[in-house]
C-alpha cells in the first residue's frame, strides 16, 4: 500500500471556496487501477491559514506514479486557476509506503477504528 498526501494551508477566508474546489470536481481516480480510497481532510486552524490535506490510498507505489503520468491525472490537474489565491505558498507532497496495517470492527456511528 502506498500513501500520497498534500499538505494545503489554505487561507482563513477561502475555505469555503477550496472545498467547492474539490468537491465539484471529477477527481477521474476511480478510472485508474490501484486506486483504493480519497480523503480530503481538514486540520487545525492557525493564525494565517486552516490546514488541509489530500489522502489518496494507492495498492503501490507503481499505481500511484502511474496516476502521474496520466491523461487522467492531467484532466484532473487542469481546471482553470481562480484569481483570488486560495492557499499559502505550494501544496507539500509526502508519500509512504506502508510498513504495517491493522484493521477494525464498525462503531456505532460507522466509522472504523484503525490504529
Amino acid at each position: 500500500m502506498f500513501v500520497a498526501m498534500n499538505r494545503f494551508k489554505v487561507v482563513k477566508d477561502a475555505t469555503a471556496d477550496f472545498e467547492a474546489v474539490w468537491l465539484g470536481r471529477d477527481s477521474h481516480l476511480g478510472e485508474m487501477p490501484g486506486f483504493v480510497e480519497f480523503h480530503l481532510l481538514r486540520g487545525p486552524e492557525y493564525e494565517d491559514h486552516v490546514l488541509y490535506a489530500s489522502h489518496t490510498i494507492w495498492r503501490s507505489r507503481t499505481d500511484f506514479e502511474a496516476w502521474t503520468r496520466s491523461e487522467q491525472f492531467r484532466k484532473a490537474h487542469g481546471r482553470v486557476p481562480s484569481t483570488k489565491p486560495l492557499y499559502l505558498g505550494h501544496p507539500q507532497f509526502e508519500g509512504f509506503e506502508a510498513i504495517q496495517t491493522l484493521g477494525g470492527s464498525a462503531d456505532a456511528e460507522g466509522q472504523t477504528d484503525a490504529a
